[in-house]
């Protein structure tokens, strides 16, 4: 697990480097976030705010001036935080035992809102405004052997609800595109979740990756030896075509 979030750190940051706007995928999976990772990611940007998480806390650095960060708060979570995932006001975090949601409506102040269990294993998440999609795998590092898709109703986030649980390979990163869910599997596959409760696979890609980042029509898959970019079409999900490979 912590090979995939160096090897991801250090796309993002590349990514960072080479963009100074949004994209109009921001808003399928980022939403008010100025920062944009993939699922594995442990930190996200929100306005002058700078939020992270390690193996029991969530962190809020104050970046107004961005050569100094202040850390102004600690939030203790629990334990085997893993992943840090923004949609418009909220943080949904991802660790080996469950799924915590958090409001940042008061940036400095992020409050508990709610939290579901689950089996132990490693444990991304990505939200849109009515569902979370959490996959879990049986990564050695993280004492698991689920390998599955999680989807929970989120529409009242003071109580998510369970609704479809989907067997896999070995899922790990995701992410959306409109009424499609990108998984990264045995391959990459993507599914329409138009009706989350019934996802449908309708594509795959023949590539192994780790983590998906999405930028409008744009899906930049990591894997360890590689990130792989290709052309999205919302009007035709089956016709990607590979933009380029760069080797790490």
């Amino acid at each position: 697990m912590k090979k995939y979030l160096y090897i991801i750190t250090l796309v993002i940051v590349a990514l960072g480097c080479s963009s100074d706007g949004t994209s109009n995928g921001e808003s399928l999976s980022t939403a008010d976030s100025v920062g944009q990772g993939g699922s594995l990611a442990t930190f996200v940007i929100k306005g002058d705010y700078l939020y992270t998480v390690d193996n029991e806390d969530l962190n809020v650095f104050n970046i107004t001036n961005t050569t100094e960060p202040v850390l102004v708060n600690t939030v203790r979570i629990g334990f085997d935080i893993e992943t840090l995932f923004s949609y418009r006001n909220y943080l949904y975090i991802g660790s080996r035992n469950g799924m915590f949601i958090y409001s940042v409506d008061s940036p400095e102040f992020p409050e508990q809102l709610s939290s579901v269990q689950h089996f132990t294993s490693c444990d991304p998440v990505v939200a849109n405004d009515q569902y979370a999609f959490v996959t879990l795998w049986s990564d050695l590092g993280c004492n698991g052997f689920v390998n599955q898709l999680e989807v929970y109703d989120v529409t009242d986030v003071l109580n998510p609800v369970l609704i479809n649980v989907r067997e896999l390979t070995f899922p790990k990163g995701l992410g959306l595109y409109g009424d499609y869910l990108i998984v990264c599997d045995d391959e990459i596959k993507i599914f329409d979740v138009s009706n989350p409760a019934e996802s449908t696979l309708v594509h795959a890609i023949d590539k192994l990756a780790f983590d998906v980042i999405i930028q409008g029509d744009l899906l930049i898959a990591v894997g360890e030896s590689g990130v792989y970019q290709y052309s999205l079409d919302a009007q035709n999900i089956t016709n990607t075509s590979q933009l380029s490979t760069i080797s790490i």
